[in-house]
């Protein structure tokens, strides 16, 4: 009897250290295989408006919807969005203004790899992955923490 329960140990144990083993992975996607982005940072050089069922959002020069990750601080200069993160929501990088936006609330960051971001109103700006076209908004509200945005720079929640 003393044996079975000897083998029944050190099953339990291994399959403990496999357990605390995977996760101990950050998860964030920065191990060897991780994803990586399938959009380049800008799609367009600009930052302007667009109509969109949930009112005038933020887009790129071709349409493609702008979000901003509550999880940032806005203000702080800085991005918390990396790896896995990042994989999903690209960074935005340098836009120019259009008529339609505030130029003296566009800006940039520069992110812990040394690239720059588009920020507005303070916030980093990004893309969502699964927004195939100009107009989708299917990043809205993930996670209570990802918000397409307004002219002014605000979340629409």
């Amino acid at each position: 009897m003393r044996k079975p329960s000897r083998t029944l140990a050190i099953a339990a144990s291994v399959m403990l250290v496999g357990s605390l083993a995977a996760c101990s992975s950050s998860g964030d996607g920065d191990a060897a295989g991780s994803p990586t982005p399938t959009r380049t940072q800008t799609m367009a050089g600009s930052l302007t408006t667009a109509e969109s069922q949930l009112g005038t959002i933020l887009v790129d020069g071709k349409g493609m919807t702008i979000y901003l990750f509550t999880q940032d601080t806005q203000g702080s200069g800085a991005s918390t969005c990396e790896g896995g993160c990042l994989a999903a929501w690209p960074a935005v990088g340098e836009l120019t203004a259009s008529s339609d936006v505030d130029a003296a609330l566009l800006g940039t960051i520069t992110r812990s790899d040394g690239t720059m971001q588009a920020a507005y109103n303070g916030w980093p700006l990004y893309y969502y992955v699964q927004d195939e076209g100009a107009g989708d908004t299917t990043g809205q509200g993930v996670d209570d923490v990802w918000w397409v945005m307004d002219a002014d720079g605000n979340a629409i929640q």
